[in-house]
């Protein structure tokens, strides 16, 4: 099945959660980000349970300091 994340195609051999994909596409872990899938936040108490489809868009944005 193929998903998108953040522009970028993604290949997967079968389904998976959210925590699944973020360790397959995660360097450094997953870490002080937000995932939304098809533009809808998905809380992080949802990311085991929230399986992901063939065509889905998942955006991760990383939260950043600053002043």
């Amino acid at each position: 099945m193929e998903i998108t994340v953040n522009e970028k195609k993604y290949e997967l051999e079968q389904s998976c959660t959210v925590e699944q994909m973020l360790a397959l596409v995660m360097d450094n872990g997953a870490g002080g980000i937000a995932v939304a899938i098809n533009q809808t936040i998905v809380p992080k108490t949802d990311w085991a349970v929230s399986t992901l489809k063939s065509g889905d868009q998942v955006m991760l944005i990383k939260a950043t300091q600053g002043g």
